[in-house]
């Protein structure tokens, strides 16, 4: 590992990722990486969509060369590279899902072998409860289900990007009061590494992440969730990451129940997540995406403000957190599909207008 200061590596991260943009763009269209509009899409024009492959090689090169890798960063590390390659063949040559999800498994599994697992639950009433033989299956379901929670959210410009980062940066300075230094710089690089790719995102896009890079983001948050949060002591450590990563994974729990009371398939993608839910109600593309910011920054900052008190307290503030998700989610449509605002404008006779 070089001795470089830690900030420098975070910059090299972050310039890595802006300067190979305009490089991983030529490729992508080269390559027939691209994305074409369809019904469920808001973008009018054919895009590239190898975003990801710039954000990927900066976090890969800055780990690498600056950190290192032992132990569990080595499984994730080629967890991350295993997703990515996967999610990328699917952005060229559209993949079945099924294949997807295998990469998704093998990336998992490759990460537990190393040692990223979530190995005890910390029992409130007397000391700490091994979860044995379930550490494993509940591992493999988190990093598989944000892996694909990241995905589901990436359908605006710059807001799986934006959120993502958000995260990265929050678990960073959570892994730091937990005392993890090398999963704070982890989470800090990835951060920075999305920032440089962010300028060519923002509304009107230059490229997208595609699979690749929303696969990539998802999972290595949830590594570094594991890593940073959920292997601590305490007991309210195992709902931050959670709270970190609520926009994606709250709209993903919102979706299933949706297409769940819609009596449609659980796995068919529809147009009523969170990004869809705010432009219906007449949000601009850029306000609907700062809109999701501010809330994922709330968030962030419930979360953080956990890893200084005690359990007591946490819990009374977790109770609060969560009446404040359904009450909003009630009031945007996100389990109907239709909001309270959209349907008084609808009684008046003043359909929304979407501004993009």
């Amino acid at each position: 590992m070089l001795e470089i200061p830690t900030f420098l590596i975070i910059l090299a991260a972050g310039v890595i990722s802006f300067i190979s943009m305009p490089l991983v763009i030529k490729i992508a269209y080269k390559l027939g990486a691209v994305d074409k509009p369809e019904a469920r899409k808001v973008h009018q024009h054919t895009m590239p969509r190898l975003g990801g492959l710039a954000m990927y090689l900066s976090f890969m090169i800055c780990i690498i060369l600056f950190v290192g890798a032992q132990g569990p960063f080595t499984g994730l590390l080629l967890g991350a590279s295993i997703v990515f390659s996967v999610g990328m063949l699917d952005d060229i040559f559209q993949l079945s899902p099924w294949v997807k999800l295998l990469g998704q498994c093998a990336a998992a599994v490759v990460a537990m072998y190393f040692g990223v697992v979530v190995e005890f639950l910390t029992n409130p009433f007397d000391g700490m409860l091994n979860l044995g033989y379930f550490s494993l299956p509940l591992t493999f379901l988190w990093i598989v289900g944000v892996s694909n929670a990241i995905n589901l959210i990436d359908g605006l410009d710059g807001l799986a990007g934006g959120v993502s980062a958000i995260a990265a940066i929050t678990m960073g300075v959570v892994a730091l009061v937990e005392g993890q230094a090398a999963v704070a710089i982890c989470a800090f690089i990835l951060a920075a590494g999305i920032g440089g790719f962010l300028p060519y995102n923002f509304y009107p896009a230059k490229t997208f992440m595609g699979d690749g890079g929303s696969n990539f983001l998802g999972f290595v948050l949830a590594g570094i969730a594991i890593l940073g949060t959920a292997k601590s002591a305490a007991l309210i450590s195992l709902f931050i990451p959670i709270v970190i990563l609520g926009i994606p994974i709250f709209d993903t729990f919102f979706a299933i129940l949706r297409r769940i009371h819609k009596q449609a398939p659980i796995f068919k993608p529809d147009k009523d997540h969170l990004h869809h839910r705010l432009m219906a109600m007449g949000m601009s593309h850029r306000r609907s995406v700062f809109t999701i910011y501010l809330i994922s920054a709330f968030f962030s900052g419930v979360a953080i403000t956990l890893s200084f008190i005690t359990n007591p307290k946490a819990m009374l503030v977790l109770g609060l957190l969560l009446l404040i998700i359904v009450l909003g989610a009630d009031k945007v449509g996100l389990l109907t599909g239709e909001s309270k605002e959209g349907a008084k404008l609808l009684s008046r006779g003043k359909p929304g207008k979407v501004e993009l």
